[in-house]
C-alpha cells in the first residue's frame, strides 16, 4: 500500500480514533451515522490487510498516514 491511500473521511475517522473518541463521538462530530464510521474503519482495515482497529492504527503510523 502506498501513502495517500486513505480517503479524506477515513483519515478524519482515524485521527479522531487515535485521540480517544468513541464511534458514537466520531459519528456526532462528523455528522454521520455510527454505521458509516464503522464502515470507514472496516474499509481501512481491509485496505491494510489487518484484523483490528489497533492493527490499522499501527500500520497507518508506520506508513506515515497518521501521526501522534
Amino acid at each position: 500500500m502506498k501513502k495517500g491511500i486513505l480517503t479524506k473521511r477515513e483519515r478524519e475517522v482515524f485521527e479522531l480514533l487515535i485521540n480517544n473518541y468513541t464511534t458514537a463521538q466520531i459519528a456526532e462530530k462528523l455528522n454521520i451515522s455510527e454505521k458509516t464510521v464503522r464502515n470507514h474503519i472496516s474499509n481501512t482495515m481491509q485496505k491494510l490487510g489487518v484484523n483490528g482497529r489497533a492493527g490499522a492504527v499501527v500500520e497507518l503510523l508506520k506508513l506515515g498516514e497518521l501521526s501522534l
